[in-house]
């Protein structure tokens, strides 16, 4: 996958979060993940697993395909 990607699957990751009302921390200590690690996700600096990538879905309410829709 490239760069590009990884840069809007992070700014819809946190749309979401942000719409829902948590921050970085809470969404990081609801899924079991630094802080630091949820930021770099959110940036394009990390790139998550799949497992973590279903995980962050099932907090923000919503599925793997959303946060992949970038249109």
């Amino acid at each position: 996958m490239n760069k590009d990607f990884y840069k809007l699957l992070g700014k819809n990751i946190k749309n979401r979060r942000k719409q829902l009302g948590y921050t970085q921390q809470e969404l990081a200590d609801k899924l079991g993940i630094s802080l630091n690690f949820m930021g770099k996700i959110e940036v394009a600096f990390s790139k998550p697993s799949l497992d973590t990538l279903i995980k962050i879905a099932e907090e923000l309410d919503t599925n793997i395909s959303e946060l992949c829709n970038f249109e």
